[in-house]
């Protein structure tokens, strides 16, 4: 399969017919909405209702055709409908769909291919159907090895949306109180470091990730009965709008949870699989974690995620029972065994840099030249553009993202709100040519919102 496949549907785009939301796409969401409830943000800011997607385009009911800088937030990073991992699926769902948590040769391959290419400690496995689970299972793993039942995780980090996973997170968000009333017993939340928004600076201003490391040993002490297991991080904040820390800090807590015994849990379910130019954004700092939870681009869309463990705690997986009954069928080992075959063979990890390089110059010089973008963050694919009222106090502007995503999705953008904090994860497959193409429709809406807001 050439590596360029997904050029020939992405001609033309974006192309706009109707109003967007167009008349079928309303009158269809507002059919399904009657009883299809608990909708994401972007759904309700933007309800489209796409019906097909090759490569970087999606096109909606209405024949409206949008360049895609969501990947179905984070999730079908090389493309939609990639033909590699179409034709896994397809050859597995003719042939065998599932046969529980039995070997097949699909499953034999996928997980000779993982041991290739995770960090060589990181090699005893476990596959499921959705982030949550893995992560779930990440945490009962973490008790099996240390006995311990206390954890650590951060602002504003999030790790999905059943009892332990939500517990690792905010929970509340806006107006949403859904997920309490209450933590679950044993979790706790710290800060974690963000460079535009640090809450420990030196003398000079600039942020001490050394005062945050004391900072968490002085919580254990006086927080928690000291009994903590683990750390449950994700190595770059996806929903919390795409915030790398500071390179010093992973090293700094890894050799902190050695010397107190604690594990450390990498949830790399949206940062990983290559979306930072590495197969885990973790190796960016060339820290090795005790366990890690894989999803979205794991199997470019097909619900297939894995939690994986070093060497050393492979028992821990037996103690807990960690089989599922949907994970490692024939249809999810293939979708994921192809996507990781795509990221080698068309040199993914290459683009994503060079790309990657490409978005990060460009989102510099717009934030040079627009007054309301405060920061631009990230690395590789996995990006953001932080909206401020004002540069000094950067106040967030959470109504100006709100309309900067509408009036960009109505140019043709589909893409990923998160307030005052433009999140982008385009297909990892994309060059220079669509990559200037939706920022310049970014840049385009943020100018519309400035004049109206008198900047």
């Amino acid at each position: 399969m050439a590596a360029d496949w997904w050029k020939a549907s992405a001609e033309g785009i974006p192309s706009i017919k109707t109003e967007v939301p167009g008349p079928k796409s309303q009158a269809m969401h507002e059919k399904t909405s009657r009883h299809y409830r608990g909708l994401s943000g972007q759904v309700k800011l933007f309800p489209v209702c796409f019906e097909e997607g090759s490569g970087i385009t999606l096109t909606d009911v209405d024949g409206n055709r949008f360049l895609d800088f969501s990947s179905g937030i984070y999730v079908t990073s090389l493309g939609h409908c990639h033909p590699k991992v179409s034709e896994a699926v397809a050859h597995w769902a003719k042939k065998l769909m599932n046969a529980h948590d039995f070997t097949t040769p699909v499953k034999e391959k996928l997980i000779e291919k993982m041991v290739d290419v995770l960090p060589a400690d990181l090699n005893a496995i476990q596959l499921y159907s959705d982030g949550a689970s893995a992560v779930e299972a990440a945490i009962r793993a973490a008790r099996a090895i240390n006995g311990k039942h206390e954890f650590i995780s951060c602002f504003r980090d999030f790790h999905g949306k059943s009892m332990a996973a939500v517990s690792c997170a905010q929970m509340v968000r806006g107006d949403v109180y859904s997920y309490g009333p209450t933590r679950a017993p044993g979790f706790y939340m710290v800060p974690r470091p963000n460079p535009y928004r640090p809450t420990f600076t030196k003398a000079d201003g600039t942020i001490d990730s050394d005062a945050y490391i004391r900072f968490y040993d002085e919580f254990i002490q006086e927080g928690t009965v000291g009994n903590v297991s683990a750390f449950v991080l994700e190595p770059v904040q996806g929903w919390g709008g795409s915030i790398f820390p500071p390179d010093d800090f992973f090293p700094k807590l890894r050799d902190y949870c050695n010397n107190k015994g604690i594990l450390l849990l990498d949830d790399e379910v949206l940062a990983g699989m290559g979306r930072t130019g590495e197969w885990l954004a973790m190796d960016h700092w060339n820290v090795v974690p005790d366990i890690v939870t894989l999803g979205k681009s794991f199997g470019n869309g097909f619900p297939v995620t894995a939690m994986v463990v070093k060497e050393e705690y492979a028992e821990a997986l037996d103690k807990i029972s960690a089989s599922s009954s949907y994970g490692g069928n024939p249809m999810a080992c293939a979708a994921a065994l192809a996507s990781i075959e795509v990221i080698e063979e068309e040199q993914i990890l290459q683009n994503v840099r060079t790309v990657g390089q490409y978005f990060s110059k460009r989102m510099q010089k717009m934030k040079e030249d627009h007054p309301i973008i405060g920061d631009v963050k990230g690395t590789g694919f996995l990006l953001g553009i932080e909206l401020v009222k004002d540069k000094q106090t950067k106040e967030p502007f959470t109504e100006a993202g709100k309309l900067v995503y509408q009036k960009a999705f109505r140019k043709g953008l589909a893409w990923i709100p998160a307030g005052h904090i433009l999140r982008m994860s385009p297909p990892l497959i994309m060059d220079e040519h669509y990559a200037e193409m939706g920022l310049s429709i970014i840049e385009e809406s943020i100018a519309e919102v400035e004049k109206e807001h008198g900047y």
